[in-house]
């Protein structure tokens, strides 16, 4: 287990920027996930670390050792692939002992290691097949026993879960969460899932046509997201951002929403001094839609009651997600399962002013 230190790292092809002066720290132990849309230069950033391209500027550390101009044989860093890749004509085993067989260990602590990650994976029954007589969730977990066997400094995952199917999905994640728990291995992750970011992270790390948008942890990110884009990006249904005005009033600050007789004029909880100075001016509102139509009395302080028109309701089971119409726009809510609303009606939702983030109109920065 290590560290990982990536400091002003650039990547240009000619004149084309792929990533823009990356600084991220990983500690020992963290499970540092990568996610951004297609294209964004999060695999291009792994490829890096792996040290399977090279980097325009920058610097790469893994523990106090520079890596920059190291082959990836000579990192200590094991990568799991989004496609397995896995020889078909050898057995698990093999496949899982391959790579120290290449580095000379000895036939005993070769099957030894292959018996060990093999019983953590839960793959002992499968050891004498050959990939193709496997399912998709067990060549991903003869790749991840390939890659535990070397017992590397860091683990580097590269969308390993994008072809399996929903159901398979879901219980390859927590697969890897229990493998992170029991071994406390630094593993740095790619995905463009931003579910996959919230269960699996320590830290995630959002990022946009290859600049670092917000490096913090998954409550840091999904509550306080840096800007509109972290804001839509990470959660599902993703924050509602709604066009608004701060004013000051007898003393307090008040949040504008709509116009004319749609206007919603709410007081707000207490705020930082910087949401003072844009008393007057237009601000961006961003509130999740479990923010809307809370049932609880945790933040009572905080609650206020909203007028909305109840437009569309999809029940999901355990939650119904609603489309409203507030202030003269539409906005998401995640109200409860067994809501008395029904479509067309009117009524008084409470809102958690607690969970409120402001953005500035031009920047779209979080107002802090």
């Amino acid at each position: 287990m290590s560290s990982l230190h990536i400091s002003k790292v650039r990547k240009a092809y000619g004149p084309t920027e792929i990533l823009r002066e990356i600084n991220i720290d990983v500690n020992d132990g963290d499970f540092l996930v990568l996610v951004g849309p297609s294209g964004c230069g999060k695999s291009t950033l792994l490829s890096l670390i792996a040290g399977l391209d090279t980097i325009s500027s920058g610097e790469i550390r893994i523990d106090d050792d520079q890596v920059n101009d190291l082959h990836p044989s000579e990192r200590d860093i094991a990568m799991v692939f989004q496609s397995y890749a896995l020889y078909p004509n050898m057995t698990v085993a093999q496949n899982i002992s391959f790579g120290l067989e290449m580095r000379k260990v000895p036939k005993a602590d070769r099957e030894k290691s292959v018996q060990d990650a093999a019983k953590l994976l839960q793959i002992e029954h499968l050891l004498n097949r050959r990939p193709g007589q496997l399912s998709g969730g067990q060549r991903q977990r003869v790749a991840m026993g390939r890659a535990l066997v070397r017992n590397p400094k860091i683990f580097l995952f590269d969308e390993p879960l994008s072809n399996l199917d929903a159901k398979l999905r879901v219980d390859m994640r927590t697969e890897i969460k229990k493998l992170h728990q029991r071994l406390g291995s630094t593993i740095v992750y790619v995905t463009h899932d931003q579910i996959e970011a919230m269960t699996l992270a320590t830290r995630i790390a959002v990022m946009k046509g290859g600049i670092l948008q917000q490096l913090g942890s998954p409550s840091e990110v999904y509550n306080t997201p840096a800007n509109t884009f972290v804001a839509t990006f990470m959660g599902s249904p993703s924050m509602n951002l709604i066009p608004a005005r701060v004013e000051g009033k007898n003393g307090a600050l008040h949040l504008l929403i709509g116009e004319g007789d749609k206007l919603i004029d709410v007081e707000l909880p207490s705020q930082p001094d910087a949401v003072a100075r844009y008393a007057g001016k237009k601000v961006i509102a961003g509130l999740r839609p479990e923010a809307i139509g809370v049932e609880n009395e945790r933040t009572a302080s905080a609650l206020r009651n909203v007028p909305v028109k109840v437009l569309v309701l999809e029940p999901t089971g355990p939650d119904t997600l609603a489309v409203l119409e507030m202030g003269g726009m539409e906005v998401s809510a995640r109200l409860g399962a067994d809501m008395p609303h029904t479509p067309g009606e009117k009524c008084e939702l409470r809102v958690d002013l607690s969970k409120l983030v402001l953005f500035d109109t031009e920047t779209e920065e979080r107002i802090r």
